[in-house]
């Protein structure tokens, strides 16, 4: 009975979700009563436009399968397919979000999104993500009665998503106001971006910004009259570095930076030694709770997720060279090597290189296996880790691409010359094809993998946005003097308390030291249970 509407359905393209109706009934069986179906669909045949259907077909590739179809229609070419829910209007996406005038359902439009529309889809997302942000709902719980962030103007550049949302939420929660950008122009989703702007936020991001795009945005975030931000909340350093760049008077009244990021905290520690940095700064990425949580556990996850969502890569027996063994690199390494795949490292850190040694892992210089290997993944932070060079020598068909912050570590910028040949297979997905007709897979055209082409794990990405709460709670707060202009580690003692709001989730239960053994140590029975100085 199913099968007579679904040929029908394939030679006559019904609108996005209408057809996934049907396929999903197709993927995990008959969900409602077959007849139910079958007496609607010539309901829906009269329903067709077909003129419009004409059109919207020759926009789609032909000769395709059922699977690969439902991709097609569910994304345009900057829409992540692999995002549980990344729902597009594809009558918007010939328009710039920029040449939109868009309004929520209160009239608002202090903000710039790809669809107002998708917010309900967004706040679905978002409640989601609550479930598995404990720490941050328990936050909130406790600043019913008192608002720690009373008076704060934040403004934050990170990735855009539900978990980011939720942060959002809560620092409103906690008495703070909110203006906030993309770090990443893949990053974004857009539904949630939608379903903070009908909530009242101000959000400027959209997922497939041009490089013009993400500056206006950051710059929309700052730029507005009558509203002078004293918080920032930074990822990567792009929003701190556009402030001292375009309107350094704004740090006059800002109390402090708070940046999660290897490469927004080595820019910032790059401000203090040559004494420009002016206000205090919060080094969240080097916290233990950042660290060892999410660098190391969601990269864990997220790797696989990222590359099989992509490519349908098999891993078992792949030869994989993974270019950096900090806590990233280690992540990578463990699910790669837990799959089957043969993993290579590269190291400049003779510690993180032993490290790797220890692991099982073999240490080589990326030219000694750079012909062999079938993936190259970038994780150091750093800049031109993969030169033109290397990829030229890489095998047909090898899969590129970058676990690290920034775009810098694949010198993708080399690629863009008129002898290679650029196809993009899927979104964020692109064969560079050379002359003599050997190709690359580059995925996310070098930028961050995880959070371009998949998602990561929430309860992760909860320790991470606990940690930045209470990071601009104690920035904010602090008495005049405590901090300098100089970069901070957060005390211990939080880092203790973020991972014990995360403890009743397992059904843990901590040991308490006795009075013995607390003098025996030298330490407080609370707490802090390590010195500052413990990595």
């Amino acid at each position: 009975w199913l099968w007579p509407c679904r040929s029908y359905i394939m030679g006559n393209v019904l609108s996005g979700k209408e057809f996934f109706v049907f396929d999903l009934v197709l993927e995990v069986g008959t969900l409602v009563p077959v007849w139910a179906l079958w007496s609607h669909s010539s309901h829906l045949c009269q329903q067709i436009q077909f003129a419009d259907q004409k059109q919207e077909f020759n926009k789609r590739p032909t000769k395709i399968g059922r699977r690969s179809l439902s991709r097609s229609i569910s994304q345009s070419s900057t829409d992540s397919y692999g995002s549980a829910a990344s729902y597009t209007d594809s009558s918007d996406d010939e328009t710039s979000p920029r040449d939109k005038q868009q309004k929520n359902s209160k009239g608002n439009g202090d903000f710039c999104i790809k669809n107002i529309k998708q917010a309900d889809f967004g706040r679905r997302e978002i409640e989601i993500a609550e479930q598995e942000m404990p720490a941050l709902m328990a936050l909130r719980k406790r600043a019913q009665g008192e608002k720690p962030l009373a008076g704060a103007k934040v403004v934050g550049c990170t990735h855009i998503t539900a978990q980011t949302a939720v942060l959002m939420e809560t620092l409103t929660a906690l008495g703070a106001q909110c203006r906030w950008a993309a770090c990443n122009i893949y990053s974004t989703q857009n539904e949630v971006a939608a379903a903070l702007a009908e909530g009242g936020f101000s959000v400027f991001a959209w997922k497939g910004e041009s490089e013009d795009d993400f500056w206006w945005c950051i710059d929309r975030c700052v730029n507005l009259e009558g509203w002078q931000p004293n918080m920032i909340l930074d990822d990567g350093g792009d929003l701190t570095h556009w402030i001292y760049k375009k309107y350094p008077n704004m740090f006059k009244k800002i109390k402090g930076i708070v940046e999660e990021s290897v490469t927004g905290v080595h820019r910032l520690y790059q401000l203090s030694k040559a004494g420009k940095l002016c206000v205090p700064a919060m080094n969240v990425n080097d916290s233990v709770t950042k660290q060892k949580f999410d660098n190391l556990y969601c990269c864990r996850e997220s790797i696989l997720d990222g590359l099989k969502r992509t490519t349908d890569v098999m891993f078992g027996g792949k030869q994989v060279v993974v270019c950096g063994y900090g806590e990233v690199g280690k992540g990578c390494c463990a699910a790669l090597k837990a799959m089957g795949s043969i993993v290579y490292v590269t190291e400049i850190d003779p510690i993180c290189a032993l490290q790797a040694c220890m692991d099982g892992f073999r240490l080589v210089k990326l030219n000694e296996v750079i012909r062999q290997v079938d993936i190259v993944i970038t994780c150091t932070g750093n800049k031109n880790v993969v030169v033109r060079e290397y990829l030229d020598r890489m095998k047909n068909g090898c899969i590129v691409c970058n676990m690290g912050h920034s775009n810098t570590e694949i010198d993708v910028a080399s690629l863009r010359t008129p002898e290679l040949t650029w196809e993009r297979v899927r979104s964020q997905v692109d064969h560079v094809i050379w002359p003599d007709g050997k190709r690359i897979v580059l995925l996310a055209e070098g930028r961050l993998l995880n959070l371009s082409c998949s998602t990561v794990p929430t309860f992760v990405l909860s320790i991470t946005a606990t940690t930045q709460a209470l990071a601009l709670i104690e920035l904010y707060n602090a008495p005049e003097g405590r901090y300098k202009q100089d970069v901070y580690l957060l005390p211990k003692k939080m880092d203790e308390y973020v991972a014990s709001l995360h403890l009743p989730t397992f059904d843990a239960h901590l040991t308490e030291l006795s009075d013995e053994q607390a003098k025996y140590l030298g330490l407080n029975k609370n707490g802090p249970f390590k010195p500052n100085y413990y990595r």
